[in-house]
């Protein structure tokens, strides 16, 4: 089943989208489907820290900015009932190709993460966001959305780049890392190397302070159960690498919330 969204006529939620089908064109890392292994246990594949439990057969759940081929068809073969928004339309056709070659039923439709007019209040019992937040300059609203069509009691798991490596460039001065983007500079962080594991090349990506990221989950009326940094961190990595930097900047922060109370008034202050 298919019905899009019209996409905003944003110039930050264009080039992304634009940024992203070049990806899929190009074939790159980050485009890449699920495996025939991550398929034959499903569930672990994709939930390797046991937040979901033994089972999630029958759940609504929703693949949030998670096209790709990936996520979704893994959550439809771990026995969900799937939704899949994504602002890319060709990363959703890699979607599109995998239910049809698994013969997995979901829902697949394009939007901004931003603006899920399109889904009802209290519809998913699960919000499955993976890295994605960096897209977007300002994501109070998406938090919002996300609380908006969580059911009470409702979980949502979503994965961040953390502030810190994002302004911490791969150029390293001797052994060490350095910082070129302000903690609270609005402005998009430089341009990705054409080839790095940190970065996507040809998006423009924000930092967003933890206060942004975790306070916003709260004040959208979802309560923060857990919380790790994932681990990346290789000491006899080379100079430069991503496993040498993660010695020096946990790249991720991934979280486990659920929906318990109203939307807050947004604070201000924040964004000034």
């Amino acid at each position: 089943m298919k019905s899009d969204q019209q996409i905003p006529d944003d110039p930050i939620l264009t080039h992304n989208k634009n940024a992203w089908n070049r990806l899929v064109r190009a074939g790159n890392r980050f485009t890449s489907t699920a495996t025939e292994a991550a398929f034959a246990n499903p569930l672990a594949a994709v939930d390797s820290l046991g937040w979901l439990g033994p089972s999630i057969v029958g759940q609504a759940v929703l693949c949030l900015a998670a096209g790709g081929g990936r996520q979704a068809p893994l959550y439809a073969a771990a026995g969900a009932k799937v939704t899949v928004v994504d602002l890319s339309d060709e990363m959703l056709v890699l979607d599109r190709q995998v239910a049809q070659q698994r013969k997995l039923p979901m829902r697949i439709l394009q939007g901004s993460m931003d603006d899920l007019s399109m889904l009802g209040e209290g519809e998913f019992d699960l919000v499955i966001h993976p890295v994605s937040t960096c897209y977007l300059k300002n994501i109070q609203v998406v938090f919002q959305q996300v609380a908006r069509v969580l059911r009470a009691g409702g979980v949502y798991v979503s994965q961040h780049k953390s502030p810190t490596s994002l302004q911490v460039s791969r150029r390293s001065l001797g052994s060490s890392y350095v910082f070129h983007h302000g903690y609270y500079d609005k402005n998009p962080v430089e341009a990705a190397e054409p080839e790095t594991t940190l970065r996507e090349p040809g998006t423009l990506e924000f930092v967003h302070r933890v206060e942004e990221i975790i306070g916003g989950i709260c004040r959208a009326g979802m309560t923060v159960e857990d919380l790790v940094e994932p681990f990346h961190a290789d000491t006899g990595a080379e100079l430069g690498s991503f496993g040498h930097r993660s010695c020096f900047v946990a790249p991720y922060l991934r979280i486990k919330a659920r929906r318990t109370g109203t939307i807050s008034a947004p604070r201000l202050f924040l964004e000034t």
